[in-house]
């Protein structure tokens, strides 16, 4: 089986129904400007979706803000700017990141997490395409196409509180909705196939190996899917690679579909294949932050440091791949 080009002119691998759906709906909104809300569980794509929208007719930069990083009293001064002595330290102007989009597309990425007082002035830019940054009696008019992604309820964020109507109601004019991967799990083989084909190309799954897979919900989506199969390449020189290398969570048998493979074979009259409990002896555990790293300084030293490509290997969005390098200072 090999992914062809017409499987990825938005980003997306697969052929499932909801999955050709969404092509085409970002191939249809990407050559328009109205706000775009994209909302999907953790893990689903977010940041793909929105860059597939701008990718479709690229205009200007593509600027990602990612609003659970925004904190603390820097927050404004980030999105908007601010201008020479505006506050303590401020010796130079800066241009915020709405206004580097200028021209192009700025993705908030989990809009949910901006606090209320920003969102009022995030209100204001959809409103009257303007800023005005830190400090200044200035309004900049800008153009910028406004794409937001959540994985919160956005209507009962409104209904308690915690995010404003108005500004919804400004986000909400198209909405698309990214499916997590337990509702199209046919294009897992696709997007397995994809993702050791960015790796190396030289590594293979076995068929038990295959099977527990397609069986596992897989509640952190294509993120936890890709972050799989990394570490089954750490834990094996190749090129198969066994049941015996999946994580414990993925690899423990539910009900009586492969109690170690033997429930399976019987039932089928094949011979029954190594018992294999996917449990790791205590001395080779590793902890999830060690791998994590492994992970990402493995993808980086795979695509020479590009960062773009390497958050697309290990299934995450660009803006956490930069998180992440500084939180373990891989930078």
């Amino acid at each position: 089986m090999k992914v062809v080009e017409e499987d990825l002119p938005t980003g997306f691998v697969g052929r499932s129904p909801r999955i050709v759906q969404l092509r085409g709906q970002i191939e249809r909104l990407g050559v328009r400007r109205s706000p775009v809300l994209i909302q999907g569980e953790s893990g689903t794509g977010k940041e793909v979706a929105a860059r597939s929208l701008y990718n479709v007719a690229p205009r200007g930069q593509f600027v990602p803000i990612d609003c659970g990083s925004l904190v603390g009293s820097m927050m404004e001064s980030e999105l908007f700017g601010h201008v020479r002595g505006a506050f303590t330290g401020a010796v130079d102007s800066k241009r915020g990141l709405i206004e580097l989009a200028n021209g192009g597309t700025a993705f908030f990425d989990e809009i949910g997490e901006l606090p209320l007082e920003l969102q009022v002035k995030l209100l204001r830019v959809l409103q009257e395409q303007e800023i005005r940054p830190l400090g200044s009696l200035q309004r900049i008019k800008i153009d910028v196409r406004l794409v937001a992604a959540t994985n919160r309820d956005l209507q009962r964020e409104v209904a308690a509180g915690r995010f404003r109507e108005d500004l919804f109601h400004r986000l909400n004019v198209v909405r698309l909705t990214l499916p997590p991967l337990r509702e199209r799990k046919e294009d897992i083989p696709l997007l397995i196939e994809r993702f050791l084909s960015l790796a190396n190309g030289r590594f293979i799954l076995s068929h038990q190996a295959i099977e527990a897979i397609m069986e596992y919900d897989w509640p952190g989506n294509i993120r936890e899917l890709m972050n799989c199969l990394e570490r089954m390449m750490s834990f094996n020189s190749g090129p198969l690679l066994h049941f015996a290398d999946l994580p414990t969570g993925v690899s423990t048998p539910t009900g009586a579909h492969a109690v170690n493979g033997h429930v399976a074979a019987a039932a089928t009259g094949a011979r029954p294949g190594p018992v294999a409990t996917g449990v790791l002896p205590a001395q080779s555990i590793v902890p999830l932050r060690e791998l994590e790293k492994r992970a990402i300084r493995h993808a980086l030293q795979h695509t020479h440091g590009d960062r773009t490509t390497s958050a697309l290997m290990l299934g995450i969005g660009r803006t956490t791949l930069y998180r992440k390098l500084k939180e373990y200072e891989l930078d």
